[in-house]
């Protein structure tokens, strides 16, 4: 099989990076959410199963089929959402909320408004964008120095030299020494790991106006906007032509299966995304696929094993967890840049997106990706209101680079994108 073939040790590492990155940071809110709506442990475990397995075969099947990094994430601010919008409503209501937003994330994806809009956006707002959202991971690597600054340290330094030396394992060894160093300083919560199968729980879905109005209208707009969206970015951003109408549907499809047991909103990712389509991953860039692979995997682990490994990767320092995710995302986060500020006529509607994105502000329930995206957009369109207009979106993006490589059958070495 050809995906044997292509991984290699890096790729694993990427793919199990973004699992620990994707799902230490924010499994509290995803069980904060369950429980306002009254869920029992079982009924949390169910959530787990059905987050895990639908994150886990909508990653790593198109990834196999499509020969490219497919990521799909729950949905955070999603969940978010939940947690403070949930008081006062049933589980019932609430998988009737699910199926209503998975039914909008299918039309959407049909219909192909979504990728309507993101062609309209151009790539220096889209890659100010994905480096806005990633920057915020690159400095919580750093802000863990104050409580950890021996942990720091030593992965900085390991980081530079691996970098220095063995650029293609510097990922692999600075998680290497940092778990060495968390195991040698008794720092690894090996008590929270407990091994039992998890089960789904189906629960009947009741539909109501205000279940729909309160629940599955701001779950929608905040699923599209704050995670598709810069989704969307992180693939062109990184070179990739894909069917991103086909995609979307898919994650709306997979809730809509998977909403009776917990699978509240699935989504492109971002921040996942970025650690398996960068360099670190894999040197070739049509063999990145395989860190996404391994990361559908693990996640399908992670439904199957739920309590298990959400103990196992909650057992890491979140010092260490948010150092790795930092080191892994800086050269993303320098090439969304130099991407960005690129072209002088795009600079600073461009800084101004980035910077937005970077503030994390929050208006009307939705993140601040959704506004960065506004305000360079605006700024943009003051700047260049009666000047001839430029290519944007997909045009200008570099997706088509590796689409023409696949079909003559031969690798750029030269085009790598990050």
């Amino acid at each position: 099989m050809r995906f044997f073939r292509d991984v290699n040790l890096p790729a694993f590492t990427a793919g199990f990076v973004a699992v620990l990155v994707g799902f230490t940071s924010s499994v509290a809110i995803v069980f904060q959410a369950a429980q306002a709506f009254g869920a029992d442990s079982a009924q949390i475990a169910s959530w787990m199963w059905a987050l895990g397995l639908g994150m886990g075969l909508a990653t790593a099947i198109p990834s196999l089929w499509l020969r490219k990094p497919v990521m799909v994430a729950w949905s955070t601010p999603g969940a978010a959402v939940l947690a403070t919008a949930g008081a006062g409503y049933s589980m019932g209501e609430a998988v009737g909320a699910f199926i209503v937003c998975a039914a909008l994330i299918t039309l959407a994806g049909a219909t192909g408004w979504f990728e309507r809009v993101m062609n309209r956006i151009p790539m220096a707002i889209a890659s100010a964008l994905l480096a806005g959202v990633l920057a915020r991971f690159g400095l919580s690597a750093f802000t863990a120095a104050q409580t950890a600054l021996p942990l720091v340290l030593l992965m900085l330094a390991t980081y530079l030299a691996g970098k220095r030396w063995l650029p293609r394992y510097a990922v692999p060894l600075t998680l290497a020494v940092a778990i060495a160093h968390a195991a040698v300083r008794g720092q690894l919560a090996w008590s929270t790991v407990h091994f039992t199968l998890a089960m789904p729980v189906f629960t009947m879905p009741q539909f109501g106006w205000q279940a729909a109005v309160s629940l599955a209208l701001p779950l929608f707009v905040v699923t599209m906007a704050s995670q598709n969206l810069p989704g969307v970015a992180a693939i062109r951003a990184a070179g990739y032509d894909m069917p991103i109408s086909k995609l979307i549907t898919l994650t709306g499809v997979a809730t809509l299966l998977l909403a009776p047991f917990g699978g509240y909103a699935l989504n492109l990712s971002a921040i996942t995304a970025a650690i398996c389509m960068g360099r670190e991953a894999h040197e070739d860039p049509h063999k990145r696929y395989t860190a996404a692979v391994c990361c559908g995997l693990i996640y399908v682990l992670i439904g199957c094993f739920g309590a298990a490994v959400a103990g196992l990767l909650t057992a890491f320092p979140k010092e260490l967890v948010a150092a790795i995710a930092g080191l892994a995302l800086l050269s993303t986060i320098g090439g969304g840049l130099a991407t960005a500020l690129r072209d002088e006529a795009h600079r600073e509607a461009a800084l101004i997106t980035f910077l937005v994105t970077l503030s994390g502000v929050t208006l009307f329930g939705i993140g601040s990706a959704f506004w960065g995206v506004v305000a360079g957009a605006a700024a943009l369109l003051v700047q260049q209101a009666g000047r001839p207009k430029t290519t944007a979106g997909k045009d200008i993006a570099p997706a088509c680079k590796i689409r023409l490589d696949a079909r003559q059958g031969g690798h750029d070495n030269t085009h790598k994108p990050s």
